[in-house]
Formats: C-alpha cells, structure tokens, sequence
C-alpha cells in the first residue's frame, strides 16, 4: 500500500470540523466518553461515538477501557506525518518565494 492512500483516513478524519474539535480537546489530555459526549450538547452520543470511530480508525486516537469508562487518548503521529509528508515541503517552497520576493522588493530603489 503506498503512503499516500495510508494518509487518505487521516485527511477523511481531519475534514470534519467536529472531528478537529474532538482532537482539540484531546490535546489537553484523555477524556472518556461520557466527558466528550457532555462537551458535545448538540449531538446525541450515537453520533459523538461516530465521530470518535472514524478518528479511531485513522489511528488519530487510541481508545482504553478502564473499568466501565473508555479513555479516548490523542495519537498525534498520524498529524506529524501528513505535515512531514505534506505541509512542510510546501512551506519551504513558500518562503523562499517570499525570501526572493523580500530580496527583490529590498533591492528596487524608491
């Protein structure tokens, strides 16, 4: 399988706002899913797990069950990933383009 169908459920997941939301969160630590389902009032649980399956299945968060209560944990890999991957060969290209535009617009007299 190449890298970047193994990358298409991290973007499928980090489409939805709620799905971004819900990491957010994670970003402060674990939370069961009783706490995200009260974070989330507008949406019933059935739809919160939902969410939380497709996060899951793109490995974005790794769920443990510790007694009655399933601790949803943030994987943060698969982001480094797309960003290694993706976002940070774009960004270089991007400023030195605007390292050349700078040295261009320095050097015209005014």
């Amino acid at each position: 399988m190449s890298s970047e169908s193994t990358d298409d459920p991290v973007f499928k997941a980090l489409a939805h706002h709620r799905r971004r939301e819900i990491l957010d969160l994670l970003k402060d630590g674990a939370r069961t899913t009783g706490t995200l389902c009260e974070m989330f009032p507008q949406m019933d649980r059935c739809t919160v797990m939902q969410h939380l399956k497709v996060l899951e299945e793109a490995d974005l968060v790794v769920a443990r069950k510790e007694g009655r209560e399933r601790w949803n944990h943030l994987n943060s890999l698969p982001i480094k990933h797309i960003y290694d991957r993706w976002i940070s060969a774009y960004a270089g290209h991007a400023l030195s383009i605007l390292d050349r535009l700078k040295g261009d617009l320095e050097g015209q007299p005014e």
